[in-house]
């Protein structure tokens, strides 16, 4: 017996997906204050009464846009003095080739909502990463906001705010500097 081939999208989950497009892109480009309902639904080829039905309002939109998974590398087998380089070089692939998590980074630096919404994707998913390397429990909400600090740190340097020369430093460079540093903030005895 053949498989049945997978049951074709439905209209709704095409209109939620090109909603979601438009308004990732509209948010990166006019940030979230400038960005309009209006002009995202024109961008998605719809009425603006279909992304209210979907999303009720600018809120809704923008925090179902900046639905970010970090997909973090399992570290639990991994030897402990490893986590740093593998934590930066995963957020260098992710920062090069996913452009949802720049403009929101954008966005972030731009508006409270924004900033809001990029600290708890940090926190959320951060979080459970220290907490499995971290030598004292207590201590892991801010060596999680230690390690973020240098990630997104980097990232504001090189992919928004292109400053020479993170820009122009291999990828084997930024975690040579970066990855001891998020090391010893995750996994060394506190100063």
């Amino acid at each position: 017996m053949t498989p049945e081939p997978p049951p074709a999208p439905r209209r709704s989950d095409a209109t939620r997906a090109a909603i979601l497009e438009a308004a990732r892109e509209r948010f990166a480009a006019d940030g979230y204050e400038r960005a309009t309902i209006r002009a995202i639904a024109r961008d998605a080829g719809i009425d603006p009464s279909m992304v209210m039905r979907y999303y009720g309002n600018k809120e809704g939109l923008f925090a179902a846009a900046s639905e970010i998974d970090l997909r973090l590398p399992a570290l639990g087998a991994m030897p402990g003095r490893h986590i740093g380089a593998v934590l930066v070089s995963h957020f260098l692939d992710r920062w090069e080739h996913d452009e949802t998590l720049t403009a929101m980074l954008r966005v972030g630096v731009t508006n409270d909502t924004g900033a809001e919404r990029m600290a708890e994707v940090f926190r959320g998913q951060l979080l459970p990463i220290a907490a499995g390397v971290c030598p004292v429990q207590e201590e892991v909400p801010r060596r999680a906001a230690l390690a973020a600090s240098q990630i997104l740190g980097m990232a504001l340097a090189r992919y928004v705010l292109r400053i020479q020369p993170a820009v122009d430093m291999t990828r084997e460079e930024v975690i040579a500097w970066l990855a001891p540093t998020v090391q010893r903030y995750l996994t060394a005895a506190a100063p």
